[in-house]
């Protein structure tokens, strides 16, 4: 069976030295000492996450993934000042080209985009998917504390609904005071905090809500075609959609449900968080044609990447489909 994986993780030694030297500092956010070594003990480090021509294959090959869409993580320059990532995108859109070139059929691979100047943005994603043959964007976080559906950033999912490719929201380090406020406290440690405030649950809640604030703003009533996927089985939100219809249906002022919208337009990945139970669940929620397979390579490499799909409850039709048909279709990649 073909295995598409399309949350796999990339940075380049020459866009991470040229954003440091941007920003007058080291790429990755402030955090505390404790977070700090946490981070350096336990993240992947730069050789692996910029390997594209032995560690990266050799995994796949162990784990029988045909293909990974690449893109980059919290280290890229979408979050700089325009007159820095307008050039630092370019780059970055450029160095992942090349790293495709490595083994071209094995990866593809999703643009980088400076949102703090949406009109250069939507030109630069249509460069990348036109001319370098990525295949569509991923978004992190947000931007300067305005959530992406702010019709500030219309150019870019008006751009990317014209091109047909799809756009990926993929968490990112969410503002001080949230962490503050929902995350920290005194009966635990400052690593625990980071941890809770980030990759255990904050980063989720926070990208989620960025889904939502997508449907709530209207723009699939506008743009009909624009396609979001959204990782770790939907980032939370799919458990209320029922209870998001039951709320919202008498005030929101959209054409149809907010689930409608959510499944037609979202599409769902595990991002390496195997489990049968969230496959289950989703299945049900939003259908098999909107599940896509996963890895987070090379954060997350769990060990029954391999044979999840195979040994997961599923039909010959629905393990084709989540193992590379959807990707195949969403990504534009046959």
């Amino acid at each position: 069976m073909k295995v598409i994986t399309v949350e796999e993780h990339f940075e380049s030694a020459k866009v991470t030295q040229a954003m440091a030297a941007a920003a007058g500092q080291q790429s990755r956010p402030n955090v505390s000492p404790e977070m700090a070594h946490y981070m350096q003990t336990t993240l992947p480090t730069a050789t692996i996450m910029q390997d594209v021509a032995k560690d990266r294959l050799e995994f796949m090959n162990r784990y029988g993934i045909d293909m990974q869409v690449l893109s980059y993580g919290n280290a890229q320059p979408q979050n700089l000042d325009p007159k820095d990532a307008v050039p630092l995108s370019q780059l970055a859109n450029d160095e992942l080209a090349k790293a495709i070139q490595v083994a071209p059929d094995r990866y593809a691979g999703l643009a980088v985009l400076p949102v703090g100047d949406p009109n250069a943005a939507a030109k630069e994603l249509h460069r990348a998917v036109e001319q370098l043959g990525l295949k569509g964007v991923l978004l992190k976080g947000n931007y300067a504390g305005k959530f992406f559906d702010d019709p500030f950033f219309f150019p870019i999912f008006q751009a990317a609904a014209e091109l047909n490719v799809p756009v990926y929201f993929h968490p990112s380090f969410v503002p001080p005071v949230i962490t503050q406020h929902y995350f920290e406290s005194d009966h635990w440690t400052e690593v625990v905090s980071g941890i809770f405030g980030s990759a255990g649950y904050g980063w989720h809640m926070d990208v989620g809500i960025q889904v939502m604030r997508m449907i709530l703003s209207g723009i699939f009533d506008k743009l009909p075609n624009l396609k979001l996927v959204s990782g770790h089985w939907g980032e939370l939100v799919p458990m209320f959609l029922e209870r998001l219809d039951d709320e919202l249906d008498k005030y929101d002022g959209l054409k149809r449900h907010f689930s409608a919208y959510y499944r037609d337009n979202v599409y769902v990945t595990p991002s390496g968080i195997l489990s049968q139970p969230q496959l289950n669940f989703l299945l049900e929620e939003v259908g098999a044609e909107h599940i896509l397979y996963s890895i987070d390579y090379p954060y997350k490499q769990p060990a029954n990447a391999a044979t999840f799909l195979n040994d997961a409850k599923l039909t010959a039709s629905q393990r084709e489909a989540i193992a590379h048909g959807n990707a195949e279709r969403v990504f534009n990649l046959k």
